[in-house]
Parts: structure tokens; sequence; C-alpha cells
């Protein structure tokens, strides 16, 4: 059998969660004192995602850069996809909160989203 420790990122009390599991399957979560730290343990020890967040160059806007998130979670193995994805973007201003930055970012169905407004100069 194979005992994985983890904290769990559910909601703020960070409960320290024991999985246990054999061949692959969760057999059993313990530690969480709510469902989702349930849910969060058994998601992360067979299909762990993330939220990517970074930031992508503005031309013409009150400030240089723009923050930038995935509007989902994507698979924790695309995260240097996303990445590359993004490094060499350039948007024009003005950006509005919710924009789409990059539309189906490397393959993953998700979203590039812009998380700031910037304004346009000039």
């Amino acid at each position: 059998m194979d005992v994985r420790n983890l904290t769990c990122i559910g909601c703020p009390l960070g409960c320290a969660l024991k999985v246990e599991m054999e061949n692959g399957e969760v057999l059993s979560v313990s530690g969480n004192t709510c469902k989702r730290g349930d849910d969060y343990a058994r998601k992360e020890v067979t299909h762990p995602t993330r939220i990517v967040t970074s930031t992508v160059a503005v031309t013409g806007g009150d400030i240089a850069m723009v923050s930038v998130k995935t509007q989902n979670d994507i698979p924790k193995e695309k995260i240097m996809d996303i990445m590359k994805s993004i490094e060499d973007i350039k948007v024009e201003a003005p950006v509005h909160i919710g924009d789409v930055i990059v539309a189906n970012a490397a393959d993953t169905g998700v979203n590039i989203i812009a998380t700031k407004d910037i304004k346009k100069v000039g």
C-alpha cells in the first residue's frame, strides 16, 4: 500500500491529509474536516491540476504589463506548455478584466484571460 501525505488547499484550514492508495487507486482519505478535502486529495493524487498566473506585455497602455490567468485549472503537466504559449504575446490597450488573451492555450481547451483593466494612453 502507498501512503501520500498532503496539505489541503481546498479551504483556509489547510488540513493535513493522508491518502492511502493501492495500484493507483485511492482506498481512503483521512484528516480532512470537510468534503473539499476529500475531493482535493483524490484529484491531487490521480490527476493534479493547477490555475496558472502570469503577466503579458501591453503596448499603448497606462502600464506595460497585464496580469493573466488560466480561466480554469489545467493538467499540471501542461504548465510549461501554457507558459510557452504566452511568453511572446503582446496585447494592445485597452485591456479589460476577462478579455481572452489566448484561446485554447496549449490545446487544453482553457483560455488565458486578463485579470486587470489597462487603460489606453495617447
